[in-house]
């Protein structure tokens, strides 16, 4: 079975790019992937960390089909510990850490893309956002926190409440992304940003973004996440009818 992450470096650079068609949907195996993946760049000498997706999709999200197919609570909450773990990694990687955005990032891509450093997304008609309740489901607190650092809590009761995706301008205009270029370029603008970063004294760089990242790794801990909560309201019947007609939508 082949790996769904892609592993290459550029200098002191790791890419770990996302490799499970068509759309990178989050599975139990792809997310503790990133997670290896990237505690390992760290412990294996690597200054710094680029997470990529694509092409034209960085993630869809949580696998739903796969999720809705597990047999009970304890496969459910694991598949779901898997996901925390990978944004815990990438929230708590010693390194910085660019989101190359080739394409859409909805619900756990974005969550994904949230936990790092910046992020660079293709200029288009490309959405990244938190869309839970579209779906019946609402985000943890925790998860809330990762919007509300980066674009406000006004705005992100407003993005959170509707559940609305945002195409790449206004996600750049309300600062959910941090730069706009064009779709084949994403990855080479996201090693280039990581590396004019590196050219900076690097104890104090990695001192204050530890110090500045407290925060995003206070909102993952799991009375944030609560767990529990969350799987109650996943399994109950009008979340489930709706995740099932999502699923029904996305085979049409």
């Amino acid at each position: 079975m082949s790996s769904p992450i892609e592993i290459s470096d550029v200098d002191a650079i790791r890419e770990i790019r996302l490799a499970r068609p068509p759309v990178n949907a989050l599975d139990t195996r792809l997310c503790t992937a990133i997670a290896d993946a990237v505690r390992d760049a760290a412990a294996s000498g690597a200054t710094g960390i680029v997470l990529a997706g694509g092409p034209k999709v960085f993630s869809g999200g949580m696998d739903v089909p796969h999720l809705l197919g597990l047999s009970d609570r304890d496969a459910l909450r694991a598949a779901w510990e898997a996901f925390f773990d990978a944004a815990r990694a990438l929230a708590g990687s010693p390194v910085p850490v660019v989101a190359a955005i080739a394409g859409h990032a909805p619900a756990g891509g974005c969550v994904l893309a949230l936990c790092c450093d910046y992020r660079v997304m293709a200029l288009g008609p490309f959405r990244i956002g938190l869309n839970e309740t579209q779906v019946g489901l609402a985000a943890p607190e925790g998860i809330q926190h990762l919007l509300r650092r980066v674009v406000g809590p006004h705005r992100a009761e407003r993005l959170l409440v509707s559940g609305t995706l945002l195409e790449s301008a206004e996600a750049l205009a309300l600062g959910l992304v941090d730069e706009l270029i064009d779709l084949e370029h994403v990855g080479a603008r996201a090693r280039a940003w990581l590396q004019e970063l590196l050219r900076l004294p690097r104890a104090p760089v990695l001192r204050t973004r530890a110090i500045a990242r407290e925060d995003l790794i206070a909102a993952l801990a799991p009375g944030r996440l609560q767990l529990d909560t969350f799987l109650d309201a996943w399994l109950d019947a009008d979340t489930q009818a709706g995740l099932h007609a999502l699923v029904a939508r996305l085979k049409k």
